[in-house]
């Protein structure tokens, strides 16, 4: 879904651009309500995992792959603000460093990949949550159905843009379908990654889960034949409120996922790229910017060995995106922490 430069002519790249601008700004916003000490250095841990993950192209069609988009899994993880923030980092990174996605379409990928998605699974999240059983279950039940929708929402996004920008005169209609068609098939894979990684999070640390709060009934006791609530627990001690261990258990498994298991990953052009060749939208596709960087195509320049040299750039990839996410939300938290003065952070709820 990376779209590159020379798909969207220069207006509607230079409109998407201000939209994402805007939406990063009131995400930036936001997201000073949503982190705490405790989620702050797990949001720039979620960006390197969308990374990693975004590295493993994964089979859909015949000569068709697909890869996680990620707007879904971050939003319900560590809210929908920081969230677009997660993506929009992961976007910055593989446009600058990696020369996938183009620099002058940054704002279209932003606004498709980071916003659209996200704000579409977060909505069918919280309005999936509302209605099934306050379980666990329910909430890995409900992130497969928001990534699911996610994924073609964006397709329909892009088609939406290319129809009032695009470079090449071709039919909409079967752009749209095209689109659809494939990113329904990627969406399966994305609402199964999705599920599984909220899945496994909340059966260990539901309290780090940001779509899983306040999703407790209150325990009941019965005194003198009436009900009423029980005293609320009391606080938990430091060792159980530690991030450590997860923190490190998802660096890790982000280094490995990038480091090794990328090289495994579908050769097969992704959603966007099949749909571009077969419908002629690819022809007048710029070469990008930073396409002579010493990480260009995911991969470490003057290193022969393949299997060497994606791996080196997966892991610098996985690296330097926890340090940049990581920067941008403590510098976030510090901020709401500036304005708000000394305050307690209340305990969070679990499910």
């Amino acid at each position: 879904m990376h779209v590159p430069d020379g798909f969207i002519n220069a207006p509607v790249s230079a409109a998407t651009g201000v939209v994402a601008a805007g939406a990063v700004a009131v995400s930036l916003k936001g997201a000073r309500r949503e982190l705490d000490e405790r989620t702050a250095p797990l949001a720039g841990l979620v960006a390197a995992f969308i990374f990693a993950v975004q590295m493993l192209n994964f089979p859909v069609a015949a000569g068709t792959s697909g890869h996680l988009l990620g707007g879904a899994l971050a939003a319900i993880l560590v809210g929908p603000y920081t969230g677009v923030l997660c993506v929009s980092v992961v976007l910055l990174m593989q446009g600058v460093l990696f020369a996938d996605g183009g620099l002058t379409a940054l704002g279209v990928n932003i606004t498709d990949m980071a916003v659209v998605t996200t704000v579409v699974a977060y909505a069918v999240f919280r309005g999936l949550v509302k209605v099934l059983p306050r379980t666990r279950r329910s909430i890995t039940i409900a992130s497969f159905a928001a990534a699911l929708l996610s994924v073609p929402a964006a397709a329909v996004a892009f088609t939406l843009i290319y129809a009032v920008g695009g470079t090449t005169d071709v039919a909409i209609g079967k752009v749209a379908t095209a689109m659809v068609g494939v990113h329904i098939l990627i969406g399966i894979g994305e609402a199964a990654i999705t599920a599984l990684t909220v899945g496994a999070v909340v059966a260990v640390r539901p309290d780090l889960v940001y779509g899983a709060r306040g999703l407790t009934t209150p325990l009941k006791l019965r005194v003198g034949g009436e009900l009423v609530d029980a005293p609320a627990a009391g606080p938990q001690p430091v060792a159980a409120r530690s991030t450590r261990k997860v923190w490190i258990t998802g660096l890790v498994t982000s280094l490995v996922l990038a480091g090794f298991v990328s090289f495994y990953a579908s050769a097969n052009p992704d959603g966007l790229e099949k749909v571009a060749q077969d419908q002629g939208i690819d022809k007048k596709t710029e070469e990008h910017a930073t396409s002579d960087s010493p990480l260009a195509d995911y991969g470490v320049k003057d290193v022969s060995d393949a299997r060497l040299s994606g791996g080196l750039a997966g892991v610098i990839g996985v690296g330097v995106t926890v340090v940049a996410g990581s920067g941008v939300f403590w510098a976030v938290r510090r901020r709401r922490t500036a304005d708000a003065g000394p305050t307690a952070v209340p305990q969070q709820e679990t499910v």
